[in-house]
């Protein structure tokens, strides 16, 4: 789909396209808030929904969030909601504290998410939308990669999904996230993951709008600041152009790999666990009668379901040698429960 209006510049169809195609979802006369930080992918996002969502019988506002990290952040907040204005979107700014458990980046990411949430049930909204391009894609995926936690951390981001209660810091706590309640009925959409952010600034700078460029994605003290300005430039001119496209393609073709094992771990779960006092127990037999790669994608599950934490690979494997290696070992120690082995069952209870 294609949007061939005489003089309409092409940086701007590209991200209207996207953008119509992810507000399709949405019931008419629905509320759908945008997250605008006043940078250019956010900023080229939410002038496309500003002209799109109303074609849909939708309503759109935005939503500022103010990390106070830094100074001049509240006027560069408070020109991000002007320009949302300006767009015809009602505009709320949010100051959130951004704590320090899990770092930083961590702490901002969740208080954002936390504050958007809110937003979002205040306003009624169905959705939530983030400017998350193709870049952003390749980048998470090198970043998961360099964590070495397998498939699960190079499925990138889902371009639609129910929003975290919390935000989760790995790809392996998302995946559980994503097997959990859809809380409150919002989506987390991002409708730019298949357009590159020099086609976003691209849109902003063809309809007039002033970007903000955040002195943060400059600093090399951030692990994605250095992919961004090192990593992804250095891949490019050893290996040829087109990197972060094979990056984000091969995020989405994990993504459906995992979605597939989801659907099997859902049609047998039922028939393997059953809850036992303060927590939940899995059949020996039938988690040895699987391949590993399923039989630890069920481990997983369900502790992230049933305690909220996400194990290791190394924690997993653990476990796993209690149903595969069995000589009599004692319980596990895990995040947030423990698990042992009791006759035909894998026991997980919570730690007290």
């Amino acid at each position: 789909m294609t949007d061939h209006r005489p003089g309409l510049d092409p940086a701007v169809a590209e991200v209207r396209v996207a953008v119509r195609r992810a507000l399709a979802g949405c019931a008419t006369e629905s509320t759908v808030v945008v997250a605008l930080s006043g940078g250019a992918d956010s900023l080229a996002l939410a002038a496309a929904v500003a002209f799109e969502a109303p074609k849909l019988g939708l309503t759109a506002r935005a939503v500022t969030i103010d990390h106070g990290l830094q100074d001049g952040s509240r006027d560069a907040a408070a020109s991000a909601a002007a320009k949302a204005e300006a767009l015809g979107l009602p505009a709320l700014v949010v100051r959130v504290h951004v704590g320090t458990e899990g770092g930083p980046e961590s702490s901002a990411r969740n208080a954002r998410y936390a504050a958007l949430r809110s937003a979002a049930r205040d306003a009624g909204a169905v959705a939530i939308l983030v400017g998350h391009t193709l870049d952003d894609q390749a980048e998470t995926v090198l970043l998961g990669l360099a964590r070495g936690s397998g498939a699960a951390s190079l499925q990138g981001m889902a371009a639609a999904g129910p929003l975290p209660a919390v935000a989760p810091r790995d790809a392996a706590a998302a995946s559980g996230a994503r097997a959990g309640a859809d809380l409150d009925g919002i989506r987390l959409l991002r409708p730019l993951l298949g357009v590159r952010r020099s086609t976003a600034r691209a849109a902003c700078d063809a309809e007039g709008l002033a970007p903000w460029d955040d002195p943060h994605n400059l600093d090399q003290r951030y692990a994605r600041v250095r992919v961004r300005r090192a990593v992804l430039p250095v891949l490019e001119t050893e290996l040829g152009p087109g990197i972060a496209e094979a990056l984000a393609r091969t995020a989405e073709q994990l993504r459906e790999d995992a979605d597939a094992f989801d659907e099997m771990i859902a049609e047998t779960i039922e028939d393997i666990v059953e809850h036992v006092e303060a927590g939940i127990s899995v059949s020996v037999g039938a988690l040895a009668a699987n391949p590993a790669a399923l039989r630890n994608r069920v481990i997983r599950h369900v502790v992230a379901s049933e305690f909220h934490v996400s194990l290791t690979r190394d924690q997993t494997l653990e476990v796993a040698r209690l149903v595969t290696d069995w000589s009599g070992q004692g319980p596990i120690d895990l995040p947030g429960c423990r698990a042992r082995r009791n006759g035909g069952l894998i026991e997980f209870t919570a730690r007290i």
